[in-house]
């Protein structure tokens, strides 16, 4: 337990600006607009929302996102100089709540070998920066870049000036990814006591990842009395990342008995901020990323599976429902067991019992085995199979053709060819800006199933020099898709040599699973009207 009282700690979300300028995650201003909409839609305190002076299209961004965006303070970043602040102050005019945060490095190393400068001109620049920001905004933040690697006597000297010239904000940056939870406590300890500064100014934290300790060094700097979190979406900044926002919030929400505090976030909504950031930057955070990554709330354990099964915090310590995530975690696979196996069949309307169950735990073990995850669609095939009765038929991909349009204004054109138990073959044509969606659209019109692409993973699998391929075709494309269908989220998944083909086949997966989920639901409503 920590002797904080009960008190709130500020989101500083600064995905768009430390986040975006990393490589690999750039964005456009439309799509700085829509992921700052999805980070007012969180309820973070500050967006910041990029560097004024860094580039014409980042000063028309934050300008975009200021005149767009309320809710949250809209914040620019800027060097302590004067023509940094006030291109800050210039974009950020039409926002109803403004922040200019300015910083200047400190450290030894960065005085010496990048800025040049004795203590006494950071000092001094520390002094006319803040002084001139504060005339433009009545908020002002000061970082003090590499706070972790700077001499502690000049730390608070630097802190204090930038106080005493009216930075309400005072951040801490472990601009490296250097420092450890125990010394980064110390530091905030220890810098309460010693900067002067007016009552209420807050001690902010920014920390990089470099060591894989973002999230842990922020958590103890708030500890230590920090009452602001510098983060970003997904973890997403320089180098290794920044201290991933859902991840501190969520500790802070789930140890608050530890913590003590509170934020103004709604976390029904980090699924949501996650996914646009992964939409607008094409980069979908790891599968084993805490609290977003696909696999956060999924158990394929049998074990894991049969404890849940009877009572979710068996292992689970939040509800997938805390972040907006309405998804069934108990993912059927080889590592299954028979009680996840029952009670999925059950809620699919088929009771299976001892030797009916045994019978169709040996099958499910084959198709597991064979092709990973069992999904809704294939495990009603199945049990319809094992049951004796009417076989669920599965659509599946025959032939694809693309037609390249003739001019540059027309849209290519894909025949699509699916094949069905029961229907046969069955052809559609459809017509899109691009191949895929084209084709995808050819599939919905066959399968009478409107669905939107909500993210799609390709992943190419090069083959093994000295072990080839069983096939001995080479290299394989792992597709992992996920469609909207009205609302609700469906995955897909396949595996094949080439691309347009697997990623259309992931497509028909994901819309048999929603296709199966939606007869199940149906025939269990028309049930209970008649009971």
């Amino acid at each position: 337990m920590t002797d904080l009282k009960i008190d709130r700690v500020r989101i500083f979300d600064t995905t768009l600006r430390d986040g975006e300028q990393a490589p690999g995650f750039s964005m456009t201003e439309a799509a700085k607009l829509r992921m700052a909409k999805a980070l007012a839609d969180l309820r973070v305190d500050v967006i910041e929302a990029g560097f004024a002076a860094a580039s014409p299209g980042d000063s028309r961004a934050i300008a975009l996102i200021a005149e767009k965006v309320h809710g949250p303070t809209i914040c620019s970043l800027a060097r302590a100089n004067i023509k940094d602040v006030d291109a800050a102050a210039a974009a950020l005019k039409n926002a109803p709540r403004k922040r200019i945060h300015v910083f200047l490095a400190t450290s030894p190393i960065h005085r010496v070998s990048k800025l040049h400068m004795s203590r006494e001109q950071v000092l001094e620049a520390i002094r006319s920066g803040v002084a001139h920001a504060r005339s433009l905004s009545d908020d002002v933040e000061f970082s003090a870049e590499d706070a972790i690697r700077t001499e502690r006597d000049f730390l608070v000297e630097a802190l204090s000036v930038a106080a005493s010239e009216g930075a309400s904000t005072l951040n801490m940056p472990d601009t490296v990814g250097y420092t450890t939870p125990d010394e980064i406590y110390e530091l905030f300890k220890f810098l309460g006591i010693h900067v002067d500064r007016p009552e209420g100014t807050i001690f902010s934290t920014h920390c990089h990842d470099d060591l894989g300790m973002a999230v842990a060094n922020s958590l103890a700097a708030v500890r230590g009395g920090a009452r602001q979190i510098e983060c970003a979406v997904n973890g997403i900044g320089e180098r290794a990342g920044n201290c991933a926002l859902e991840d501190a919030v969520m500790a802070l929400k789930t140890r608050a008995d530890a913590f003590g505090v509170t934020t103004n976030i709604d976390t029904t909504k980090i699924m949501t901020a996650s996914r646009v950031l992964a939409q607008v930057t094409n980069s979908p955070p790891p599968r084993n990323k805490a609290i977003v990554g696909s696999n956060a709330f999924a158990h394929e354990a049998g074990i894991h599976q049969h404890g849940m099964l009877q009572n979710r915090e068996t292992y689970e310590i939040m509800k997938p429902e805390d972040i907006g995530l309405s998804a069934e975690g108990i993912i059927l696979g080889k590592h299954s067991g028979r009680h996840a196996l029952a009670a999925r069949a059950k809620a699919l309307g088929f009771v299976l019992e001892e030797a009916k169950l045994d019978r169709v735990f040996e099958a499910f073990k084959v198709v597991a085995d064979e092709i990973g995850t069992v999904d809704s669609a294939r495990l009603l095939a199945l049990l319809s199979d094992v049951e004796g009765g009417k076989r669920e038929r599965l659509w599946k991909l025959n032939k694809i053709d693309i037609r390249s349009p003739v001019s540059a204004n027309a849209w290519p054109v894909a025949r699509v060819e699916l094949e069905h138990g029961e229907r046969g073959r069955v052809t559609d044509l459809a017509s899109a800006p691009g191949a895929l969606d084209a084709a995808f659209m050819a599939v919905s019109q066959i399968m009478g199933l409107p669905a939107r692409v909500d993210h799609i993973e390709m992943q190419y699998i090069a083959a093994d020099k000295e072990e080839p391929a069983e096939d001995g075709q080479g290299a394989n494309v792992l597709v992992e898709i996920a469609v909207d269908v009205g609302g609700e989220i469906f995955s897909g998944r396949a595996r094949g040599r080439d691309i347009l083909p697997c990623c259309v086949s992931a497509y028909i997966d994901a819309a048999g699973n929603a296709e199966a989920v939606r007869r199940v639901r149906s025939i269990q409503a028309v049930a209970s009207q008649a009971a």
